[in-house]
């Protein structure tokens, strides 16, 4: 966060905005392994139904150049809990926690990001307890007051929105048709809702559910914004594929926790190294950051052999200090 302030003050940015991205993902294991601790059958939004996994809720900071994995909590169900004599909490509560630990700077713009799993009055009260905004979406079951009147999201969109209700927004070329309104959401007193369909309006079909804490921005910035959500996505992603996040074979908890906080922390390592590189390639991945630093692990590792060589070392002494013999 010092090199991120570093960095703005170099710019002169006295209103940066700053997106803390809340979500929850599972690092699934075989249902052999069960003498790991903490394994369970969490829901897991990419399968669509529950897998035997370990189960956490992360953060994920996205502020100019740098998208960076923040924090996490592991999250375990009820039963479990009662197992380990531990107070339960909901993700929601994890969620908290995790937006709890970001402290930001008087002049910051914080826009959290959630989907709608974590599209509470709870988690929406805390974020304007800490001054910051939410951008959430949310499910079509939900009661909002158009015009006054309270009614379901769906039963609304079906029944009485009409396409003459609707606007046409492009955002990033696309073109979706959407209605607005500023009032009452479900037990929330006064956000700004929107109600969307790409290309055009369909009553048959369900709209994206989108609400903003923060009033004074126009629909293209609320969808812009929200977009930013995807990073956290791309995260997991690189966590997995790239880190092996999900690769361990740890049977304490404690020690499988040890192993995520140094996942967290080579993620952040490649974030701030990706963040230089793209000053002179800004399509630089996170993917090309590690290729870079393998070669470069390569070429110091033949440079020592055959600095080695040259002096004339023994190989068994070689090899005992690039612990490849006993």
């Amino acid at each position: 966060m010092e090199t991120i302030r570093q960095t703005r003050a170099k710019w002169g940015d006295t209103r940066p905005i700053t997106f803390l991205i809340l979500d929850d993902t599972q690092c699934k294991k075989e249902r052999s392994t069960v003498k790991m601790e903490g394994l369970d059958f969490h829901y897991s939004h990419s399968e669509g139904k529950s897998v035997w996994s370990h189960s956490l809720v992360t953060a994920h900071v996205v502020t100019d150049d740098l998208s960076v994995a923040w924090d996490f909590r592991s999250y375990f169900r009820k039963e479990d809990c009662k197992e380990r004599n531990v107070p339960f909490k909901s993700k929601n509560d994890l969620a908290i926690e995790l937006l709890e630990t970001y402290s930001s700077s008087p002049d910051e713009h914080v826009y959290v990001l959630i989907d709608s799993w974590y599209t509470s009055k709870k988690l929406i009260d805390a974020c304007t307890k800490k001054g910051f905004h939410v951008i959430g979406a949310f499910r079509s079951n939900r009661m909002i007051a158009p015009f006054g009147m309270k009614i379901k999201t769906s039963t609304f969109a079906s029944t009485i929105l009409r396409p003459t209700d609707l606007c046409p927004v492009t955002v990033d070329g696309q073109t979706y048709k959407v209605y607005a309104y500023e009032g009452p959401l479900s037990n929330m007193e006064n956000v700004r809702v929107f109600l969307s369909w790409e290309d055009k309006f369909d009553p048959k079909k369900l709209p994206f559910c989108l609400l903003c804490t923060d009033t004074s921005l126009d629909v293209v910035t609320v969808l812009r914004h929200y977009a930013v959500r995807w990073q956290i996505e791309v995260g997991y992603r690189y966590f997995k594929e790239l880190l092996g996040f999900d690769q361990y074979q740890h049977l304490s908890h404690k020690g499988i926790e040890r192993f995520w906080t140094i996942q967290f922390l080579a993620y952040t390592f490649l974030a701030l190294e990706q963040a230089k590189g793209k000053r002179h390639s800004p399509s630089l991945t996170l993917g090309d950051v590690v290729r870079r630093i393998r070669k470069d692990c390569m070429g110091q590792l033949i440079l020592y052999a055959y600095e080695q060589g040259w002096a004339q070392k023994p190989l068994v002494e070689v090899l005992k200090n690039l612990r490849l013999s006993s």
